[in-house]
């Protein structure tokens, strides 16, 4: 149900406002008669709020602009017996949506102005909700296990959540970079912003910088628009450069450039964009390693060891692997309608003793794997069928 404020000191008016609304939808109406006994209730946020522009006290204009300071996502309709161009510009200059004449037709086309404005507002709501809904699916309890490794692991990526710290963070592949990556954006106050992850080994090489950091209309053959970088795509938010061990080498350098100036250009543009952006990187790359070999920049090296997190391989986590294998299972039934199934002590025996050489992302193929092969709601030994070892 949409909440809506009316602040009215025609008590009349007020009385046929409330009545008029609740009869023309799904609204709560409460009626106040001063922007002063408002801002002693919207404490209990409503959607939309009417400013007579006339008021007694604090103005109709002050007490939008309160409004606007307080919540600016609150929707205002300013209703006034002014017809003064200028009274109505500065209404909008302060933040109202609608300016509603009060006439003999001032009901009903607020009452439209209302519906209009509900549509946006139940659709901003359900975007939140799913906003919400992605952030419950990153919480740190997503990161399964109970290994003295994994822990020690959960340990520092909740002390770095909350700085802006560059964190790298290493592992061999398919250990869950991402996803530890992902766990550290929704769970820090950045949460409600962009994460946007750039895997740096997928994207052509001479299409890398314009990927990151955008280009401007005609940099480049093929460049017929201007298209912003993911830098700017996750400002106010979290960035992950994954597989950065693969980087070329002059990017290194461009890439060096926007971690310590927190500055990016387009490709084709001398214009510098300020960012707010926290940066993550992941590898499973030797990076010292490479740096011996010349192929990555040491002065970007060091500036990656902010803040270091290392995975570990799934042969290195104790049991975790059948905490992790049930998990998927359930997962796998859930999601493909499956009646629900479990391992034999026996087949959980095998999984324990498996390397899992591509560690969870192997292990999750696996188990759906089993999960589609098995007839019955028992997984056992004959269901079990080892990729065969690319080592």
């Amino acid at each position: 149900m949409i909440k809506i404020f009316c602040v009215e000191d025609d008590a009349v008016f007020s009385k046929a406002l409330k009545l008029f609304l609740e009869r023309e939808g799904n609204y709560d109406v409460s009626c106040f008669q001063s922007g002063e006994e408002l801002f002693q209730n919207i404490h209990l946020n409503p959607d939309i709020i009417t400013v007579d522009y006339n008021l007694p006290g604090m103005s109709g204009l002050e007490t939008i602009q309160q409004i606007r300071n307080y919540n600016e996502h609150i929707s205002v309709v300013v209703v006034s017996g002014q017809e003064e161009v200028r009274v109505t510009v500065e209404a909008y200059k302060n933040g109202a949506k609608y300016y509603v004449i009060k006439d003999e037709t001032a009901l009903t086309e607020l009452a439209l102005c209302i519906k209009n404005l509900t549509s946006h507002i139940e659709l901003h709501k359900e975007v939140e909700n799913l906003r919400e809904q992605i952030i419950d699916r990153h919480r740190y309890d997503t990161i399964i296990g109970e290994s003295s490794a994994i822990l020690k692991v959960l340990k520092l990526i909740q002390k770095a959540e909350k700085s802006d710290i560059l964190a790298l963070i290493t592992g061999e592949s398919g250990t869950g970079k991402e996803v530890v990556a992902r766990a550290m954006h929704y769970n820090s106050p950045r949460k409600k912003k962009p994460f946007v992850a750039v895997n740096a080994a997928a994207i052509p090489e001479d299409l890398i910088e314009s990927e990151l950091f955008g280009h401007e209309k005609g940099a480049f053959t093929g460049a017929n628009s201007r298209r912003i970088g993911k830098f700017e795509e996750a400002n106010g938010g979290t960035i992950l450069l994954d597989e950065i061990g693969e980087m070329d080498a002059s990017l290194q350098t461009k890439l060096l450039r926007v971690l310590q100036e927190k500055k990016v250009s387009r490709v084709g543009s001398n214009k510098e964009i300020s960012l707010d952006v926290r940066v993550l990187a992941a590898t499973n790359k030797d990076l010292a390693e490479r740096v011996k070999e010349g192929l990555f920049r040491e002065d970007l090296y060091y500036r990656l060891q902010g803040f270091l997190i290392h995975l570990p391989p799934l042969r290195d986590r104790e049991n975790d692997s059948l905490l992790l294998a049930k998990h998927f299972l359930a997962e796998t039934c859930q999601r493909n309608k499956l009646q629900p199934k479990h391992f034999t002590r026996a087949a959980l025996e095998s999984l324990l003793n498996h390397d899992w050489p591509g560690n969870i992302r192997e292990l999750r193929s696996f188990v759906e794997r089993a999960a589609l092969m098995s007839d019955g709601e028992q997984i056992d030994t004959e269901d079990l069928v080892y990729s065969p070892s690319v080592i």
